[in-house]
């Protein structure tokens, strides 16, 4: 099992169609940002959770997010021999760790923009089969035909989802593989939205740097387009919507904390919070949004 490492160097405009985010403006948000997830998961889950009966509990959120990340391995299919594994997109590697708590021959890359996120998310892996690179997910290094399973939970909105992205993923899995995506996804063309359900999207975008969020529909077709030979999509919206109703609650609390210990509150923690607002207000239109988890399968 070969893979070749080798870290590169790397105003946002809102219309219907298409919403530019550089990648200066991602990498300057997680830069800025990262540390203010600590509030919202204490493992470093840089995403949403998914709620299961029996398994997850209400009130606890990281119960939540950490089964998202379970959701999101089961569907891998992992053999039980020596794995590599890619998570485009890491942050701060959460889902990595908790992916390699359960599998034992497990290894792991994670690609990030972030500064940060590679040096502090590396000091967590130490201990661990894995490392986080700076590369960005659309064009890294690692070989072709040389992972086993690749990942994108939340990570591929700030591409928009788009064709580009996709490629890369399959490059690098070895045939028969699969790439599993966990993301918001429009169900219509953004100049289609209602008045509420765009305005929504645009702040959405603009608060997160995102790119935009894919269309279900366009995603699905440009992933078997270019090689995908299975492509399975799941609306997991109503198991996602618990974690998501936590925001009303934990924006305030953070702002209490913050004003408590007299801490500056940065404009990217601002915009962070606003953004997660917007992602629940979003949620609320579920004619025009939805939440799905996407195997595909090379």
């Amino acid at each position: 099992m070969n893979i070749t490492l080798s870290p590169t160097t790397n105003t946002t405009h809102i219309d219907h169609k298409k919403i530019n985010a550089t990648s200066k403006e991602i990498k300057t948000f997680y830069d800025e940002a990262t540390e203010d997830y600590t509030f919202w998961s204490q493992d470093f889950n840089m995403h949403f959770g998914y709620f299961s009966f029996g398994k997850t509990n209400l009130f606890l959120r990281d119960t939540m997010l950490n089964e998202m990340n379970s959701q999101v391995l089961k569907r891998l299919e992992l053999s039980s021999s020596k794995q590599l594994v890619a998570d485009l997109g890491c942050g701060m590697g959460g889902t990595m760790r908790h992916f390699l708590h359960r599998h034992s021959l497990l290894c792991m890359i994670g690609v990030t923009l972030s500064d940060f996120q590679v040096a502090e998310g590396n000091k967590l892996l130490k201990k661990y089969p894995a490392v986080i690179v700076k590369e960005d997910f659309r064009n890294t290094s690692i070989e072709t035909n040389s992972v086993d399973g690749a990942i994108a939970i939340e990570s591929f909105c700030h591409t928009g989802h788009n064709i580009k992205t996709l490629k890369e993923a399959h490059r690098i899995l070895k045939p028969s593989k699969r790439l599993i995506i966990g993301d918001a996804f429009l169900k219509k063309s953004p100049d289609q939205l209602c008045f509420g359900s765009s305005y929504s999207y645009k702040k959405l975008c603009e608060k997160w740097s995102l790119e935009g969020l894919g269309v279900i529909q366009e995603v699905e077709e440009n992933l078997k387009k270019i090689g995908f030979s299975k492509v399975s999509v799941e609306d997991i919206s109503p198991r996602v919507a618990p974690s998501v109703f936590h925001v009303p609650f934990a924006i305030p609390l953070f702002l209490l904390k913050k004003i408590l210990k007299r801490e500056p509150i940065k404009k990217q923690s601002w915009d962070n919070l606003k953004a997660s607002f917007y992602a629940l207000t979003s949620g609320l239109h579920m004619k025009d949004f939805g939440y799905y988890l996407i195997t595909a399968e090379k």
